[in-house]
């Protein structure tokens, strides 16, 4: 009698285990993530400088009358205190809706050229 080749190898109990790992990875993560699993984080040696977030408000009355910070300037005021600024600080905008539609593409126009990235728009849901 011949023996029987076997020119296959059966990975169905191979893909089996797999899914099963596979699901009790995920699991695990959605507990650690979630803080159900108390994990003590090592300490580094070196402290990483957190950058402090800031936030100027630049508003626009309806006559058009500019405020940085709740403090009146002019447009000329504005551009110099914009440059003294971080471009990684916020900016938050606010326009009354009977201003001119020009006092707010100007103070776009000068916070783009200026080179700010995080800016806001306030607006109120009616």
């Amino acid at each position: 009698m011949a023996a029987k080749r076997f020119d296959t190898i059966n990975v169905i109990p191979f893909i089996d285990i797999m899914l099963v790992l596979l699901v009790i990875v995920l699991t695990t993560a959605t507990f650690i993530a979630k803080g159900l699993i108390s994990v003590e984080l090592p300490q580094a040696d070196a402290q990483v400088q957190q950058n402090e977030v800031v936030e100027h408000s630049i508003t626009i009355s309806k006559d058009g009358t500019y405020y940085l910070n709740k403090e009146k300037v002019s447009i000329d005021m504005l551009k110099e205190k914009l440059t003294q600024l971080n471009t990684k600080d916020t900016i938050i905008l606010r326009g009354d809706k009977r201003s001119e539609f020009n006092y707010f593409v100007s103070i776009m126009s000068l916070l783009k050229e200026r080179g700010f990235e995080q800016l806001y728009i306030v607006t109120t849901m009616e």
